[in-house]
């Protein structure tokens, strides 16, 4: 993570914080030349549910990891943290692992 993202992270007042694991096997659903698209969609759709929010960041170390393998071949899966302020904004971070 770059120090200009984490101050970022740390400069929000942290009021939630969860761990998931986003299941992304209905990317296999899509076209191939869509599915990263897709599975950025999915991952936030699946925040904004979990974490009642409309608002949702995804950090750039999350979409690299998405796009890893290009367009046609996104993960099945990916771990991520959600980080909730007090606005309601949610930041999603990968998983130290």
């Amino acid at each position: 993570m770059s120090t200009e993202n984490k101050n970022q992270t740390v400069n929000m007042e942290i009021t939630e914080e969860r761990d998931y694991t986003v299941p992304l096997k209905d990317v296999k659903k899509a076209p191939t030349g869509k599915r990263s698209n897709k599975a950025i969609r999915i991952l936030r759709e699946f925040i904004a549910r979990h974490m009642k929010t409309d608002s949702v960041i995804i950090n750039p170390e999350v979409n690299e990891r998405i796009w890893m393998k290009g367009i046609e071949k996104p993960p099945r899966k990916i771990k991520v943290k959600a980080l909730k302020d007090k606005e309601g904004v949610v930041e999603v971070v990968l998983a130290e692992e």
